[in-house]
């Protein structure tokens, strides 16, 4: 296993997650192809998204079958800027790759929101840290384990 997934595996035994980081066959860069592989809808799949918010990191988890609306997003923390970070900036906040951005692993604690649409679902799928790693957890857990707010992101 990649060295980004033992690290996310081992926060997360850190914290009690009930999941355990899974190794996939193939790359999951996107939602759909983690559903894919997961034989699970893309609305169960957590994007782990980061934005630049006013110059800050701000890590935005999302259902997979929605898009983040900046604005909203903007308005519900006070910033007033909310842009796409580069992928450079996601490497230097979080030490992981697009893609395989993981919840949890991360340098230093991130600011962040958990769409609340993923609390529809009883398994949520995440990002482990590598584009080939993911984890099952819930709504609730997702919400304990990043120290989020849940939040209403989408367009």
């Amino acid at each position: 296993m990649h060295s980004n997934a033992e690290r996310v595996a081992a926060v997360l035994r850190d914290l009690g997650a009930s999941g355990e980081v899974v190794e996939l066959p193939e790359a999951a860069r996107t939602a759909e192809d983690a559903a894919r592989q997961l034989g699970c809808p893309v609305a169960a799949i957590a994007n782990s998204l980061v934005f630049a918010a006013d110059g800050e990191p701000l890590l935005v988890m999302t259902s997979g079958a929605h898009r983040v609306d900046t604005a909203r997003v903007a308005s519900l923390i006070g910033a007033e800027r909310v842009r796409r970070a580069t992928p450079e900036f996601v490497r230097e906040v979080t030490g992981q790759p697009i893609g395989g951005v993981a919840p949890v692993g991360h340098p230093a604690p991130l600011r962040t929101l958990v769409d609340t649409r993923l609390g529809g679902h009883e398994v949520v799928w995440a990002a482990g840290g590598h584009p080939h790693t993911v984890f099952p957890t819930s709504y609730d857990e997702l919400l304990r384990l990043t120290g989020g707010t849940p939040a209403d992101v989408g367009a």
